[in-house]
């Protein structure tokens, strides 16, 4: 990086950082008003704005590489399946102002009714499911795809690890990926394939799961086969009694039955679900506004890079808190974040100073007694219909919104 030359900026990028981070978990309020309210100095709007645009976009993705990382131990059995690490690979959207800087490097994609109303940031991240803990994240910064921030994300998998993923990723040319970098550490995957792929089948095991082949084809000359990858096909049946049932394909690198039986791995791949929920945290409670309020898409991939930072911090008082007694994410998310983060950040830094460092301790430990009590209820075990509000295609339409309970019950086909 270039040595800055001039005079030093008025805002150390030590109080950046912290401010931002700060400001991305409030509701309401601008950046230089949370500023002000953790280091009692004032910076104008357009000054921030001027200040953000000159930090480097390195700076922020060497911070996540230094800070996000496994969390789970052995005593957070959830994290874990057969000694295997559980972590999980998706991605999301973001929505972004209508600024004319903003407007003018970004397409609105294309949908049913026109152009969308906002232009989109693509974010993926790679999640360690049983803690709800990022490991990596990678930006569209430039409109790149899911598929090619995925790709990214792989090389920060980690040792022992079982990698869960969608249809998206349930295709040989991502499998070719995944298995490189899996060998490469000593994970494995565990995919959902998708249905338009016809594998050969070269043996049947003896659980009724069975070796297949599928083929790798040239990008541009699909009759061009590169190569043939053998993976494990399972094929269950998943259903509730009284409901209709459908099927599920996973293709996996753990072949042997016996250490890997396909019902386990099929209930599973339902841990992939954790990743969604994850999501769901980072935008309803910790970002509660519907758009990313930076002007420009650098400064909003940094918007969205302290709410992965928010978020690992959030896991790790999560993790804390639980002490190994409980299951973490029973931690009640958005009550730990309203009632005991946010007011125990703005505390430590006004009390910077002016209390000892057991005065302050004994303010954390309290902090953590408390939050061990906002404890959620054991999760039901139920499931919506596969519907959508607008008639797409055969989906049928939504008119009264229900929900099927019972036990899940999986039959391999």
């Amino acid at each position: 990086m270039p040595r800055r030359r001039g005079r030093k900026p008025r805002v150390p990028l030590t109080q950046l950082l912290a401010a931002l981070t700060f400001h991305v978990m409030q509701g309401t309020g601008t950046l230089a008003e949370h500023f002000a309210a953790l280091f009692d100095e004032t910076l104008a709007d357009s000054s921030w704005a001027d200040r953000r645009a000159r930090v480097p976009w390195e700076i922020f993705a060497e911070l996540m590489r230094r800070v996000l990382r496994p969390k789970a131990t052995r005593r957070q059995r959830d994290a874990f399946w057969r000694g295997w690490r559980l972590v999980a690979l998706d991605g999301t959207q973001f929505s972004l102002l209508n600024t004319p800087q903003i407007r003018a490097t970004t397409r609105k994609k294309q949908t049913r009714r026109g152009r969308a109303a906002f232009a989109k940031l693509t974010t993926a991240v790679l999640l360690e499911v049983g803690l709800h803990n990022p490991l990596a994240a990678a930006m569209g910064r430039h409109g790149e795809s899911e598929w090619a921030l995925a790709l990214r994300l792989l090389a920060h998998l980690p040792a022992r690890a079982v990698l869960l993923g969608d249809r998206l990723y349930g295709v040989a040319a991502f499998v070719v990926h995944a298995r490189a970098a899996c060998a490469r550490v000593g994970s494995h995957f565990l995919l959902r394939a998708t249905r338009s792929t016809k594998p050969r089948v070269i043996k049947h095991l003896p659980d009724g799961t069975r070796l297949v082949q599928i083929a790798l084809r040239a990008r541009n000359s699909p009759t061009r086969i590169l190569e043939w990858l053998e993976v494990r096909e399972i094929r269950v049946r998943v259903g509730r009694p009284g409901h209709r049932s459908h099927e599920l394909r996973l293709w996996t690198s753990l072949v042997d039955p016996q250490t890997a039986p396909a019902i386990e791995l099929a209930q599973l791949y339902a841990q992939r679900w954790e990743h969604e929920l994850y999501f769901r945290e980072v935008k309803c409670h910790v970002r509660k506004t519907d758009l990313l309020q930076s002007h420009t898409v650098e400064t909003a991939a940094q918007e969205v890079a302290a709410l992965v930072l928010v978020s690992a911090l959030l896991a790790a008082e999560r993790l804390r808190a639980a002490g190994g007694q409980i299951p973490v994410l029973r931690v009640s998310f958005p009550k730990i974040l309203d009632l005991c983060i946010k007011p125990m950040w703005l505390a430590l830094e006004l009390g910077a100073g002016l209390l000892t460092d057991q005065q302050l301790q004994q303010m954390m430990n309290r902090g953590y007694a408390r939050m061990r009590r906002y404890l959620t209820p054991p999760r039901r075990a139920r499931t919506c219909p596969r519907a959508v509000r607008q008639p797409i295609q055969a989906w049928p339409r939504v008119l009264q919104p229900r929900s099927i309970t019972g036990a899940m019950h999986f039959q391999l086909v």
